[in-house]
């Protein structure tokens, strides 16, 4: 595998901007024919739209296809609009079934349909059969091409195999062992088999097999395949049969993609799905709007609070002081639990389940938080403000963390239990409640130690 020699510096960067600019084609080709595939690819996703397409038709035949299929499908679609439709074809053709039902789900129909009647057809029929499974499984992540033996064959007849599929398959280092019926009936390695006496039946060196479901969720299954440290991993039909293989390196993409979702909806964001720089800003736009203005009913709840408890405002102006802190503590409390149980959602260390031991965790977590920080906010407010208002603070401060880790850390569950996103769930609803809720008890802890109507 290529390796892509570092980051793409500035000074590359300017000098193919320079050259398409000048449009001095000559000095492009040279530019890009310098660099390692990593490094174009990192090129383009920096480039405009139009400069990328124009850099993209400089690089010779057989490096365009390596450079196409590592972008973002985004951005292939984006190259597709532009190029001509010669070089799609032959493009499209030599990418693997997987990775063109992923750029199939981005183009519109018309053009998806040209170039899938325009491919061989063994090829058609493989990418048919990636593309008739759900759209987030894992069976439309695996490759249908793969080297396969049988417990029968020997140690020397199986690598004859493998020679023989060497440019169609995609793995060989993990070789499934299916029965006549392609039922996976385990798995060997490449080094067994060549360390093997060539006279050995592969039933004697084969191992169980780990596999699984194509209809499973391709994030599931990815995260197996890395959890177990597999380079491979089987995927096979509800009856067991053998139907692709996932890799290692699609595993790492699959879970690198879910990360980088997780992380944007947690930050009250969607997912861009390709480089920031070549984000158009009204997509950014698009990305935060929705869940600022999600957020910024939600904060209709908080004044409608804050209205209620108007009186007791005017009767201790300086109480108004500490609601920034006290709604920043809470979210930030909130969200901390919310984010440590998302994760452990996608790992698989708890489950819906676990929500009694999950919440009696969290609060446990929250009382021992809100004792820190309330005699820190008793100690620093009391000092300054008096006693007394140092004990509100410190008293809310110590309700508002057991609340904000107890509720942080059920609504990702409950997320999962009602089939919804527990990224997108968790952070809005744990701002929206924990900060009316907080505020209610800050005035009612308020007016019973100061003595207010």
């Amino acid at each position: 595998m290529e390796s892509n020699g570092g980051a793409v510096t500035d000074r590359e960067l300017r000098t193919v901007e320079s050259a398409v600019s000048k449009r001095d084609f000559d000095r492009v080709t040279q530019a890009v024919e310098a660099l390692p595939a990593g490094r174009v690819v990192e090129l383009l996703e920096r480039l405009g739209v139009r400069d990328r397409a124009l850099v993209y038709r400089m690089l010779p035949k057989d490096r365009a296809s390596v450079v196409f299929e590592r972008l973002d499908a985004p951005l292939q679609k984006e190259l597709v609009v532009g190029l001509q439709d010669e070089d799609v074809a032959g493009i499209f053709a030599s990418l693997g079934p997987d990775d063109r039902a992923r750029l199939i789900d981005e183009l519109p129909a018309a053009v998806a349909t040209r170039l899938l009647r325009d491919l061989p057809d063994d090829e058609r029929e493989l990418t048919s059969v990636v593309l008739g499974y759900p759209e987030r499984s894992i069976g439309r992540r695996m490759n249908p091409e793969c080297v396969t033996t049988h417990p029968h064959l020997t140690a020397e007849e199986s690598l004859r195999r493998i020679r023989g599929g060497l440019q169609r398959a995609e793995t060989i280092y993990t070789i499934p062992v299916t029965d006549g019926s392609r039922s996976l009936v385990g798995v060997v390695g490449l080094r067994q088999l060549m360390s093997a006496d060539p006279a050995t039946p592969v039933a004697g060196l084969m191992s169980e097999a780990d596999s699984a479901t194509a209809t499973e969720p391709a994030e599931e299954a990815a995260r197996r395949c890395a959890g177990l440290r597999l380079l491979a991993l089987p995927v096979v039909d509800h009856e067991g049969r053998l139907v692709g293989i996932l890799t290692v390196d699609d595993a790492l993409d699959i879970l690198e993609n879910a990360e980088s979702e997780d992380q944007a909806r947690i930050s009250g964001s969607e997912p861009l799905r390709r480089p920031y720089l070549s984000t158009p800003v009204r997509t950014l736009v698009q990305a935060r709007v929705v869940w600022l203005l999600v957020l910024a009913i939600g904060a209709t709840l908080t004044v409608q609070v804050l209205e209620v408890f108007e009186s007791t405002l005017e009767q201790m102006v300086v109480l108004s002081v500490f609601i920034p802190l006290l709604i920043g503590t809470g979210g930030n409390t909130g969200n901390q639990a919310a984010t440590s149980i998302t994760r452990a959602l996608a790992l698989g260390d708890v489950r819906p389940r676990d929500v009694v031991k999950v919440a009696l965790r969290e609060l446990r977590v929250g009382v021992c938080l809100g004792l820190l920080l309330g005699t820190a906010g008793f100690v620093i407010a009391g000092s300054i403000y008096g006693a007394s208002i140092g004990a509100v603070i410190g008293l809310t401060l110590a309700a508002i963390c057991t609340l904000a880790a107890t509720v942080g850390g059920l609504m990702p569950l409950v997320a999962r239990a009602i089939k919804v996103d527990p990224a997108v769930f968790s952070n809005p609803f744990i701002t929206t409640f924990v900060d009316a809720i907080g505020l209610v008890l800050y005035f009612f802890i308020a007016r019973a130690i100061l003595g207010l109507g």
